[in-house]
């Protein structure tokens, strides 16, 4: 099984979990960053840095890209434009806002579709519509593990 594969897998093995502020615990809660963490435990190893408290909002009214600023400093920047499966997806939910909310990319094409924690609905698997793709702001992924 090659790491996109595992990647998405592990995603997969993780819907259906609840929507939890700051948790990373499969079956028992987590947020989109909880959800990328659990990922990358299971896929990579340990964590590559502990994860401080962080707001909801993401710093949002300071301005600050604390979200992008983490993905650039543990992931793998891609062109948008370069679709693969097991990509890591940043999204600005508003053209005015911060990047702020992180999803995987499961499908690519005609049928392509992404895993996220989302507020109200938990880990699901979503249709990547028109309106979440033109709110992808960098794609990324993983760097690589032991294959």
């Amino acid at each position: 099984m090659t790491q996109e594969e595992r990647i998405i897998a592990e995603a997969r093995a993780w819907i259906g979990t609840p929507y939890r502020h700051q948790a990373s615990i499969k079956g028992a809660g987590t947020d989109c960053l909880g959800l990328l963490r659990g990922i990358w435990r299971a896929v990579l190893g340990s964590e590559p840095e502990p994860v401080p408290p962080y707001t909801e909002d993401w710093a949002e009214p300071a301005r600050r890209e604390v979200l992008f600023e983490a993905a650039e400093r543990w992931l793998l920047r891609k062109s948008i434009a370069e679709v693969a499966r097991g990509d890591v997806l940043l999204f600005r939910m508003r053209d005015s806002g911060i990047a702020k909310h992180l999803g995987i990319q499961a499908e690519t094409g005609r049928k392509a579709g992404f895993i996220h924690a989302y507020t109200g609905h938990g880990v699901i698997e979503s249709p990547l519509s028109q309106p979440w793709q033109r709110r992808i702001v960098a794609r990324f992924r993983f760097p690589l593990g032991a294959d």
